[in-house]
């Protein structure tokens, strides 16, 4: 029984043994022309790329008919090709598509006459079985391994009775697979399948790795596209007859193996080898054929799976990076967030929580979820993150803050070239510790759960407005009381499930959110729950806290500036009480600064609130929306210095607007040494 090395391991191959593979657009244009399209065509590369499919096709005439014949590029078809120097070849073309192109992979095989080793209707009969198996099974996931067991299992037992998909390892992180053959090359089996029994002991396993190979020309010939047929004693030769080698790599009995690379864009992803032990017919050019068809779908799958996990582990490392630290501790709520990407095959999504602290010792909590999946939902969640933080620092209402991120999405979906994609749900809430008050506002989101410190969880009651982009509806703000060491759970709907009642999820966030328990196990345990994997799923927990009103403390003064001497004595008098005379001097300048220019600008009273807790707050509020400016005066200038001394005292001021007017805020240090 003769054995040889097929397709190119050995030199002077004549042309119409060449294996020809080409990409062509779905209107035929060509698009790829391989070595092996030269040597059979006679066509070099820049000859034929841009140039109509239909010019080497003499029987059918035309592309669309191709596809007619190959079942739409999901089988296999026996054509006639035209040479260029004006000959035919018959050849069998195996037309698959390129998932998220309009293009298709085209491997042509020359036909040859008198494979000689049984009726050839009967293989053809059997060959087009095998392939529309094929079709209906491989390439409809992204799982590396479950494409690869799908490979083993069609062509095993139909082409072989041991068969093993190797591939490398670069494939499995996303990255490029190598180009060409190199000693420190790593290769891991990935699916295997025998039919004769159990699994021969000490052969290589699915899952381990391939040991170090020693340079072979004929292992150099596999990574270049080319197929193998061997037996035994030349298995062993290629290892360089190593006994550790051999008893890993080399079936014990058999008798012959065909090796197929798995080839996709002209780059050779892995293998698949074909072992016969009883069955002692060779493997066959229709064998081979048969095999690369098959394997050249299975590699198009590899490769998009591979493309799918690279661009898939970028959405995920950028979606991570954009969100805020996992937990915060302020004045106002403790936070913990968690985010846990979908476990299904349908790209990283648009969740995104935060917790923004606000002035007057509040803070915002946000959580929202943005239509889609992929890198170009993840960006849209940075710029609406983004926007929600620069609004936040407005310091206005929830629901005029949703309102003016409402107009933002509206304008991105008019710059995207899929209008229709572009939304997002929102639920925005601040939360106010010397009050006790929450204000809420839900744009098409799930509703907040709260755990009271005494109770069992349930829903917030809210009006949701619509989801964002929508526009012409409005929001409205809910407002909320609730005790200290409530927790308030915001998540996206990936921690729901249609088919659920909604009751679960409350009973699960009674069982993971327990007085004395971390918030940030409860709120892995949260984003772990079982039905989750639908979709990506952001939960952020907040548990509130409260400024006791021995803490603060608050004054009125009338539009007089004869009142701003007074101001200054309570300033002082309650430092003093407060044990933070350190602070006396800067304060009562700030106050006497803050509460004159309400009076003297505004012509209102002015409110002065003192709040200690981490930071001092200091602030004074009036009637007036004149916005206050930082001004830097000329030494000649009698007046304009008082909002710059303000700002050099303190660590952070600035002003917010109510319905009545506006508010001026200071922060300074507390040295709790």
């Amino acid at each position: 029984m003769p054995q040889q090395t097929v397709s190119g391991a050995g030199t002077g191959s004549p042309p119409d043994t060449a294996v020809a593979t080409l990409v062509v657009s779905a209107a035929g244009e060509i698009v790829h022309w391989s070595k092996g399209a030269a040597a059979l065509l006679g066509h070099r590369a820049e000859e034929a790329v841009g140039q109509d499919v239909d010019r080497m096709l003499a029987a059918p005439a035309s592309w669309s008919a191709v596809l007619d014949r190959a079942d739409g590029g999901l089988g296999a078809t026996v054509v006639v090709l035209r040479r260029r120097d004006g000959g035919e070849v018959r050849v069998t073309l195996s037309v698959v598509p390129v998932a998220g192109t309009r293009t298709f992979q085209v491997v042509a095989f020359p036909q040859e006459q008198g494979d000689g080793t049984g009726d050839p209707e009967q293989e053809s009969h059997a060959g087009r079985a095998v392939m529309q198996d094929a079709s209906e099974r491989i390439g409809h996931s992204l799982d590396l391994v479950t494409t690869a067991q799908d490979l083993v299992d069609v062509l095993v037992p139909a082409l072989g009775e041991m068969g093993c998909v190797t591939i490398a390892e670069s494939v499995f992180t996303g990255e490029e697979p190598p180009l060409t053959f190199q000693n420190d090359v790593f290769l891991r089996m990935v699916a295997t399948k025998y039919v004769l029994g159990p699994w021969p002991p000490g052969l290589l396993r699915a899952g381990e790795r391939w040991p170090p190979l020693p340079w072979r020309a004929e292992f150099e010939a596999a990574f270049e596209g080319n197929a193998l047929v061997y037996d035994a004693r030349q298995a062993a030769a290629m290892v360089g007859d190593d006994p550790r080698l051999v008893s890993l790599l080399v079936p014990p009995g058999m008798r012959q193996a065909l090796h197929i690379p798995l080839f996709a864009r002209e780059v050779t992803v892995g293998g698949v080898t074909l072992y016969r032990f009883q069955d002692t017919r060779p493997f066959t050019r229709r064998d081979q054929e048969l095999a690369t068809g098959i394997a050249t779908r299975t590699g198009l799958a590899i490769d998009n799976a591979r493309r799918y996990a690279r661009e898939r582990r970028t959405a995920v490392a950028l979606q991570r990076s954009l969100l805020p630290p996992a937990g915060t501790d302020t004045a106002a709520a403790e936070t913990a967030g968690a985010y846990r990407e979908t476990a299904e095959h349908i790209g990283v999504g648009g969740d995104w929580f935060d917790a923004i602290p606000l002035s007057s010792a509040r803070v915002a909590l946000v959580v929202g979820d943005v239509i889609g999946h992929g890198i170009a939902a993840a960006a849209t969640m940075a710029r609406l993150r983004t926007a929600v933080q620069s609004f936040s620092d407005l310091d206005i209402a929830p629901d005029e803050l949703l309102l003016r991120l409402d107009d933002l999405v509206q304008r991105l979906a008019a710059e995207s070239d899929h209008p229709d994609v572009v939304g997002a749900s929102c639920l925005y809430a601040v939360h106010d510790p010397v009050s006790g008050v929450c204000l809420l506002a839900d744009a098409g989101h799930p509703p907040p759960i709260v755990v009271p410190p005494d109770g069992s969880a349930h829903y917030v009651d809210l009006d949701p407005g619509p989801p964002l982009g929508v526009g012409g509806l409005p929001f409205r703000t809910a407002r909320l009381s609730l005790p200290a060491d409530s927790v308030l759970v915001f998540y996206t709907d990936g921690l729901t499930h249609p088919d659920r009642d909604p009751q679960q999820l409350l009973d699960r966030v009674d069982s993971v959110v327990r007085q004395g328990r971390s918030l940030a196990d409860s709120a892995h345990d949260l984003v772990s729950t079982p039905w989750c994997t639908r979709d990506d799923a952001t939960v952020l927990l907040a548990r509130l806290r409260s400024i006791p009103s021995t803490s603060t403390a608050t004054w009125t003064f009338p539009a007089d500036t004869a009142v701003v001497a007074r101001a200054r004595e309570a300033v002082v008098g309650q430092l003093a009480v407060w044990g933070l005379d350190d602070l006396a001097f800067t304060t009562e300048l700030i106050a006497s600064e803050l509460v004159t220019n309400a009076i003297r600008h505004a012509r209102s009273q002015a409110e002065l609130r003192l709040i200690r807790d981490r930071v001092l707050v200091c602030e004074v509020a009036d009637t007036s929306n004149t916005q206050p400016r930082l001004r830097h005066a000329r030494a000649t200038d009698e007046g304009g210095r008082g909002l710059f001394l303000v700002a050099q005292f303190c660590s952070r001021w600035g002003s917010r607007y109510g319905l009545s007017g506006k508010t001026i805020w200071t922060e300074q240090s507390i040295d709790r040494v």
